[in-house]
């Protein structure tokens, strides 16, 4: 274990996947608009896959449809108006986050969230999972111009919390998570349990570390 991961100066995690356990919601309001297409229901491990991917990556899979599709816009809107109306009826955090999160508070370590879920959805979850005043930033597509890969957005998480990323730790399920950090000159945590299509593709993002349960990231970062 590093001298970085011992007690890092902030440890940032990307939200869905990562962090919590969104795909519950996202895969019930997928279907709830499948059914109101007179579609069948689809495999929860389907959807679930490509949830760190975002509404588009939804569309793409109930429907087929991409942005360029003149239905495309119609099944996008609906799709994000049932998740924003249900954003936490069955999201969580992963088992075993909260003992992470509450082992980083106890060590004046702070924490924060990175994501490139709009803050009109990241908001009201972190606030409906009593997040809101643990949380030292959330930064969303909102607050930056560029989002993941690109490094600003964990480069202001790091300002706003007052931390140095050079010392700093970035957690997340997604290729373009890792590069982020990479970009920002953190220290970078695949977690393999994310939602990812390829599991054994983690080990070719260049993370500095994987983890492949909870558990192994709780023992890193302990």
């Amino acid at each position: 274990m590093t001298a970085t991961l011992s007690q890092p100066s902030i440890v940032l995690f990307d939200l869905d996947g990562t962090l919590i356990d969104t795909a519950p919601d996202f895969i019930r309001c997928l279907n709830d608009l499948r059914q109101a297409h007179g579609l069948p229901a689809l495999p929860a491990p389907y959807i679930r896959r490509s949830v760190s991917n975002g509404a588009r990556a939804m569309i793409r899979v109930g429907f087929g449809l991409e942005p360029e599709h003149p239905d495309y816009l119609e099944k996008h809107t609906a799709f994000l108006d049932l998740y924003e109306a249900g954003v936490a009826v069955e999201t969580a955090l992963f088992e075993g986050m909260d003992t992470i999160l509450k082992n980083l508070e106890a060590r004046n370590i702070p924490w924060g969230i990175v994501t490139n879920k709009p803050v009109r959805f990241a908001a009201p979850l972190i606030k409906a999972l009593d997040l809101t005043e643990r949380c030292s930033t959330l930064i969303c597509p909102d607050h930056v111009t560029d989002r993941k890969p690109h490094p600003e957005a964990l480069l202001l998480a790091c300002r706003e919390a007052e931390a140095d990323p050079v010392t700093g730790v970035y957690v997340g399920d997604h290729e373009r998570d890792i590069e982020a950090g990479r970009n920002a000159g953190m220290t970078t945590i695949a977690v393999r349990y994310g939602y990812i299509e390829q599991p054994e593709a983690v080990d070719l993002w260049q993370a500095d570390i994987v983890a492949d349960t909870v558990s192994d990231l709780a023992k890193l970062l302990q």
